[in-house]
């Protein structure tokens, strides 16, 4: 019935520091879009921001900045985006480890965007799974 995700909301309490970081340090492209409304777009993803006060027709019952745990791949070695992330002062909470991904094994890091999302920035594992996610 399913075939892939379309987008994904990200609920924040600062629309300029959530911008900031995913343009800035993650290198998304802002869009704004609609009345007052704006997303972040990667490859074919974007994430549609919805910041205090949003004017949405539907959203989730409990919107709640902070409750997302996220995994992206990245478009380069996790060795560079370690490097990026070190240049840009984001603390890494753990890794690089490797886990289970939807479709292979993946080497991640994980960190945190400024509502304390849980990020994880991930490449193709070069060896075998040696833990589970």
């Amino acid at each position: 019935m399913l075939k892939s995700v379309d987008h994904i909301v990200l609920t924040t309490c600062d629309l300029y520091k959530c911008v900031d970081f995913y343009t800035r340090v993650l290198g998304m492209r802002l869009e704004r879009y609609g009345e007052g409304r704006f997303a972040l777009r990667f490859g074919d993803q974007k994430l549609n921001i919805h910041p205090p006060g949003v004017k949405a027709g539907i959203k989730a019952k409990k919107p709640t900045p902070g409750s997302l745990d996220l995994c992206f791949l990245a478009d380069r070695p996790l060795d560079e985006v370690i490097a990026q992330l070190k240049q840009h002062e984001v603390a890494i909470e753990e890794g690089p480890v490797v886990r289970t991904g939807a479709r292979f094994a993946i080497r991640s890091v994980y960190i945190r965007d400024p509502d304390h999302n849980l990020i994880e920035i991930s490449e193709l594992a070069e060896k075998s799974l040696e833990t589970a996610d």
